[in-house]
């Protein structure tokens, strides 16, 4: 194999490994994001899990990350805005990244 070739596949490698870790970190922070909402609903221990597990899976019905704003705000019914569930997902996504990049060490 050629220099050129090697860096190829060390260039490949590593977008596969942040695409990864990118993903990771938005399932966490959608998952941190349902823990936060399932608190302002009552929810605590295993049923606060299971709705964060919700918002996580809420998070593949489409692109980006409305879709899992839009779940929120209508089980929140008007606790929250949209506009304030996206800034705690903001305010989240460095902890979850934190969070990922701690337990890959």
């Amino acid at each position: 194999m050629t220099t050129f070739d090697d860096r190829e596949s060390a260039f490949e490698a590593k977008f596969a490994h942040d695409e990864e870790m990118q993903f990771k970190a938005q399932a966490r922070c959608n998952k941190l994001l349902g823990l936060w909402a399932a608190e302002l609903m009552g929810k605590s221990g295993d049923d606060a899990e299971a709705y964060a597990k919700t918002v996580v899976i809420a998070d593949f019905e489409e692109a980006g990350h409305e879709d899992v704003v839009r779940k929120i705000t209508a089980d929140l019914e008007g606790k929250v805005t949209s506009d304030e569930i996206r800034a705690k997902r903001a305010a989240l996504l460095p902890t979850a990244k934190d969070q990922i990049l701690t337990e890959t060490d």
